[in-house]
């Protein structure tokens, strides 16, 4: 690009600019004059950061930044590519854009900047309801990262949140979970706003309950976006998380009606309950002590509330999920069970096993005293 062309083209934007960043023209003239590319990409990036800049980010990634694209950090390239993408009129518009910046960074040694940008467009396709083509999109895009040894956590940020929403746009409550977890491990939570940190954690809550492959809400439960819901519209759900968690039946019936607020969970109602109940006989395995873990039908059907004829098929359902380990009587209606799978703990559950702990250590002390008095002189303390 002519100097003399960029020159008076940064004039002109500087003169659109609003006053208070009209100093930066000044910065970024200078700097691309003494081809100072590293300063040059960081005072564009600040400045693109700057919510007033949004009406100048088209020109300037157009008619400025892509006559040296070459000579900057691809992966900052793309950054001010996505930026200016917010500026298009419309989804068709964005993706020809973004479309075009996949093509320019599509090479060797940029490839953690494809994979930015191509998930990006991926991001775009879902908008516009093109699921296949933001799948091969992202399948691409996690074929290339699984191959590298470390990557800027901004990409597998932009990757996790992308796969998140293709799998909620699917309905696969499972792998959004996974995805949306992992996405906000990936970010600094401050960064989020209430409505968007509400909103992540509401989802992730619908996903966990109505999940058929999740029945383990330990990292949801201590991940510090569920204080978010703590909020009188939404803390119910809160605490019907922490319900299941612990299979309190006596608190599901009283959330129960709350139920209805979220669509989602009024259609899975008959499944709630199934999974309810499954957390009921888990927790009620968890509760007894190990040597006290063979239990009636009978007993089974008290403690989840689950009819005498269906008791056999709740515990097979567990023990074929891997909830419980063990082994089922038929003729004697007993189930034997040898392991319950292990859970976050809240603190009437943690005083349960303090309780616990306590009996088995008075259990040890009666057997030391009664060897003791049995071995005599053989034993020794």
């Amino acid at each position: 690009m002519d100097p003399e062309a960029v020159a008076n083209f940064l004039s002109e934007q500087r003169e659109n600019a609003p006053e208070d960043l009209q100093q930066s023209f000044l910065t970024i003239e200078d700097y691309w004059d003494r081809k100072l590319w590293h300063q040059l990409t960081d005072v564009l990036v600040e400045y693109f950061n700057t919510p007033d800049s949004a009406s100048q980010r088209l020109p300037l990634f157009r008619r400025f930044i892509l006559s040296f694209s070459e000579k900057i950090n691809q992966l900052k390239f793309v950054s001010l590519g996505l930026q200016a993408a917010t500026q298009c009129s419309d989804d068709q518009e964005r993706l020809s854009f973004l479309t075009d910046l996949t093509t320019k960074v599509n090479k060797p040694a940029s490839q953690d900047a494809y994979v930015y940008a191509l998930v990006a467009a991926s991001d775009v396709k879902l908008r516009l309801l093109d699921l296949a083509g933001a799948r091969k999109d992202l399948d691409t895009a996690e074929s290339i990262l699984d191959s590298f040894d470390s990557v800027e956590t901004e990409v597998h940020a932009s990757f996790y949140r992308t796969n998140a929403g293709y799998y909620q746009a699917k309905a696969e409550f499972g792998s959004y979970y996974k995805n949306a977890l992992l996405y906000l491990a990936c970010i600094d939570l401050k960064t989020l706003t209430l409505e968007d940190a509400q909103s992540r954690a509401y989802d992730l809550s619908i996903a966990a309950l109505i999940s058929d492959s999740i029945y383990n809400f330990g990292e949801l439960l201590l991940h510090p976006i569920l204080d978010s819901l703590k909020t009188p519209e939404h803390s119910w759900l809160r605490d019907l998380l922490f319900a299941f968690n612990r299979g309190d039946l006596n608190a599901y019936n009283v959330l129960e009606d709350n139920i209805s607020k979220a669509p989602l969970l009024d259609e899975h109602k008959t499944f709630l309950w199934q999974k309810i109940s499954l957390a009921a006989l888990t927790e009620a395995v968890f509760r007894r002590p190990p040597h006290d873990r063979a239990m009636t039908f009978q007993t089974v059907s008290q403690e989840t509330k689950v009819q005498p004829h269906e008791i056999e098929i709740l515990i097979m359902k567990a023990l074929s999920l891997g909830l419980l380990k063990g082994s089922i009587d038929q003729v004697a209606e007993v189930a034997r069970i040898n392991w319950v799978q292990p859970k976050v703990l809240d603190m009437k559950q943690i005083d349960n096993m303090r309780l616990r702990l306590k009996d088995w250590d008075s259990s040890v002390n009666q057997l030391g005293n009664w060897i003791e008095g049995v071995g005599k002189d053989v034993w020794a303390a």
